[in-house]
């Protein structure tokens, strides 16, 4: 699954930075207060304007939705798809920017340091 990581980017437009779709989305990016999950959605990190959670909710419904329509062409679950997708996600995070592991914690990538995947991107 890992090798179909970038089509599964390029099919929902991951490979363009989310926060060239809106400028409020941008500034919530860089305050750390929106970031990329391990299971390959967005998530809101304590609060956001509500603006800006509707753009997270619309994005994670189309993210679910590519999830859906790839797993049934391969016949693994949607989640295995997420899951690929959040691999890939946080292998590409800039620095400054949050992200959350699979223990539920957020933290923000330093600038020179990686990511800690989880086990099961490798």
């Amino acid at each position: 699954m890992r090798r179909n990581a970038q089509l599964i980017l390029l099919a929902v437009g991951l490979a363009t930075p989310l926060a060239a779709q809106s400028p409020q989305l941008a500034e919530a990016i860089s305050a750390g207060q929106v970031g990329e999950r391990f299971d390959g959605y967005m998530g809101v990190v304590g609060g956001a304007p509500a603006p800006v959670e509707r753009q997270v909710r619309a994005i994670n419904i189309q993210r679910r939705n590519l999830y859906i329509d790839l797993s049934q062409r391969r016949n693994v679950s949607p989640d295995l798809v997420g899951m690929t997708a959040g691999c890939e996600l946080l292998s590409r995070l800039p620095a400054g920017e949050a992200y959350m592991l699979p223990d539920g914690s957020w933290r923000r990538r330093a600038a020179g340091q990686g990511i800690r995947l989880p086990d099961y991107c490798r």
